[in-house]
């Protein structure tokens, strides 16, 4: 049985596994879909402390699972696709530890779980997007924000997400336009009028984007096609920045770990569970920050809270 299974090898992993590796506890990191995480999408990464000149998300991730090998860590290439928890069969109340069972058909079992599979951008899912994928395509208003100086750019949205994106880019672009498909936004009142009353923010409702237009190197421009009419329409612009949500990757934790109406998990601030041994770190318990370092710092304290954890069973046991 392992000491400790950590699910995803993103940042948030990956810092779990320094922590646990050096504490001789040989974790057992399990890849899932996104090898790496949506630091594998970034590009530059200019706001995670001590890279003063920046760094490229796959080499950051890079360096941080040689890391944690040095100390230890190991890897698998493998989806977990059933969880199960172990009782005692004298008490059904003693968790014993619990069990993966991964798509390839292995089962592992573990004394300890640390989730941090985050959550996925939700895509348009067009051929073009994929394409200009961080090449002015992009998810994350704080990390690409900045590359969009003194140039036009749009936001796909119309939730409180979209609204703080948009208000956040004016810092950079020079204007701001808001694609929505329908005549309203949902976002919360005082996010609205944050965003109509700024002069570089804009709106174009009833539109969605048909196609993502660029030069083969960067974003020109999007195709519009309006939701009443169904015509068509191009609209020039810099970049692309998506606001319609983040899916949380917990399918197979549903009716077992506690959960919030969109799927992400619930914590104490001591990233611990309601299932006593299992921890979640990074944006699949964040709904807030979803930010590198914030990521990285969950993952600490799910490392040292597992320790923690281990050494009191020690002692029980």
């Amino acid at each position: 049985m392992e000491n400790v299974i950590i699910l995803g090898t993103g940042i948030a992993g990956l810092t779990a596994a320094i922590y646990t590796a050096r504490a001789n506890l040989s974790p057992l990191l399990i890849s899932g879909p996104e090898d790496g995480g949506q630091l594998t999408l970034t590009t530059d990464v200019e706001n995670f402390p001590g890279f003063p000149n920046g760094i490229q998300g796959p080499e950051l991730i890079n360096i941080t699972k040689s890391q944690a090998q040095r100390f230890g860590a190991r890897f698998k290439i493998d989806i977990a696709s059933k969880f199960t928890i172990l009782k005692n069969n004298k008490n059904n109340k003693n968790t014993t530890g619990f069990e993966l069972e991964l798509l390839s058909g292995e089962k592992i079992q573990t004394k300890t779980l640390i989730i941090s599979t985050g959550a996925s951008a939700r895509w348009l899912g067009l051929p073009s997007e994929q394409k200009y994928k961080g090449r002015g395509v992009t998810t994350c208003a704080t990390c690409d924000g900045a590359f969009f100086k003194n140039k036009e750019v749009i936001v796909i949205g119309g939730g409180d997400s979209a609204m703080e994106e948009s208000t956040f880019l004016t810092k950079f672009a020079t204007k701001v336009t808001v694609i929505h498909r329908q005549d309203s936004f949902r976002a919360s009142k005082i996010m609205q009028d944050k965003f109509f009353k700024n002069p570089k923010c804009a709106v174009l409702w009833n539109k969605e984007v048909n196609e993502i237009l660029g030069d083969g190197k960067r974003v020109t421009g999007v195709k519009l096609k309006d939701t009443k009419t169904n015509q068509l329409t191009e609209f020039k612009c810099d970049g692309v920045f998506l606001a319609i949500g983040h899916i949380p990757n917990t399918s197979i934790f549903k009716n077992i770990l506690d959960m919030d109406q969109l799927g992400y998990l619930k914590t104490d601030r001591f990233t611990k569970t309601n299932i006593p041994g299992v921890f979640a770190a990074g944006d699949v318990q964040d709904t807030r920050y979803r930010q590198a370092i914030t990521a990285a710092g969950s993952g600490c304290q799910a490392a040292m809270e597992v320790e923690k954890y281990l050494a009191e069973q020690e002692h029980h046991g």
